[in-house]
């Protein structure tokens, strides 16, 4: 941002490319590192990443991956039509068995993913192609699926970390990968023990305002239902309540950061479906909208569920398109925010940067 009575040719060269080039396409940035030596290390420092990816957060550079037993492909997402664009096929970097890769979380053009046959996690860009493993010869950085959840969160200082939260034979154990340290280090989780039970479904965790939400539920009709907050500055935990919404059915939460606000899309019933929008204030949620009860969808479908918010609508989708669209009485979002079912492990919004999973 120039000063006012500043003009481009008041400026050293270095700052007009700064400028200039952190404005480019995340894509255009990695062929102007040829360029020359200066451009290099320019375009590599952490204060370009960091502002590049700070104007890189807009709708058009969103795009949608999704995962299948034959391919991975990249669409970009036609806001006219509201619907996926065709699609670019997506050759992943590192080893895999046929495409058993899991997105667990994503952030700012960074997807967390777990490799099924070793359950391995590491850090991806889809853009740039870079990637990092996350697993250690003393056990870390290993993933199951129904036990563990994962959160990818960036903190005060610009490092970008994961939050692994582990149960294994009832035990609980919580981890932090760094980064810019490169390694994992255990932090205390003091909240109820019985959250360790296997008979608890627990969400990944959505970054919103300096905190990690996790949606924790019961496997049962009629059984709890609570969101757990992770501060990560602090590194503090607590409990607050889930939305009061019937519990005479099946009761499914999911979360998404809207505008750096918190919103909680509920689900309750059983043959059919019911779906509240929420909005958390303070430590209590407030009812947005009502829908009335969804048509039916497959078992299999559901399972691959992404809903969509944009432009005064909500779109509920899976990878085969959009399976119907839900008028919002609401100010117009002017990106697609996107909220995965916790099974739907084969679906993500991210944005295009140049986000390194490395230092």
């Amino acid at each position: 941002m120039l000063n006012e009575g500043i003009t481009m040719a008041d400026l050293p060269v270095h700052t007009i490319v700064f400028e200039i080039l952190t404005r480019v396409p995340a894509k255009d940035v990695g062929r102007s590192k040829s360029v020359c030596k200066q451009w290099y290390a320019l375009l590599s420092t952490q204060d370009f990443v960091r502002i590049h990816c700070s104007r890189s957060l807009v709708s058009s550079n969103q795009r949608v991956l999704l995962i299948d037993d034959l391919t991975c492909s990249v669409h970009p997402i036609i806001f006219q039509s509201n619907d996926y664009g065709p699609s670019s096929i997506v050759t992943f970097p590192f080893h895999h068995h046929n495409n058993d890769v899991s997105i667990l979380s994503h952030l700012n053009g960074l997807l967390c993913v777990c490799l099924n046959h070793t359950y391995e996690l590491l850090l991806w860009n889809p853009t740039t192609t870079a990637f990092k493993h996350l697993s250690t010869p003393d056990s870390h950085g290993f993933y199951i699926n129904n036990l563990d959840a994962i959160g990818l969160y960036v903190d005060t200082d610009d490092d970008y970390k994961v939050l692994h939260i582990k149960r294994r034979s009832g035990v609980l154990g919580v981890y932090v990968y760094s980064r810019e340290v490169d390694s994992w280090r255990n932090i205390p989780f003091i909240t109820r023990q019985e959250y360790l039970s296997p008979h608890f479904n627990w969400s990944a965790g959505t970054f919103c305002g300096g905190t990690l939400y996790f949606n924790v539920c019961e496997c049962w009709v009629g059984g709890t239902n609570v969101v757990i907050c992770f501060d990560v500055n602090s590194e503090q935990f607590k409990e607050i309540s889930f939305p009061l919404v019937p519990s005479t059915g099946m009761v499914q939460g999911v979360l998404v950061n809207v505008k750096n606000e918190l919103h909680m899309f509920a689900s309750t019933g059983m043959f059919e479906m019911t779906i509240d929008l929420w909005t958390l204030q303070g430590d209590y949620w407030i009812k947005v909208l009502s829908c009335p009860p969804i048509p039916p969808i497959s078992l299999s479908l559901w399972c691959d569920i992404t809903h969509y918010v944009t432009n005064g609508n909500w779109f509920v989708m899976t990878k085969l398109g959009k399976l119907f669209t839900i008028e919002m009485d609401m100010k117009p979002f002017e990106c697609f925010y996107p909220v995965t079912w916790f099974r739907g492990f084969k679906c993500a919004v991210f944005v295009e940067t140049i986000v390194s999973p490395s230092i």
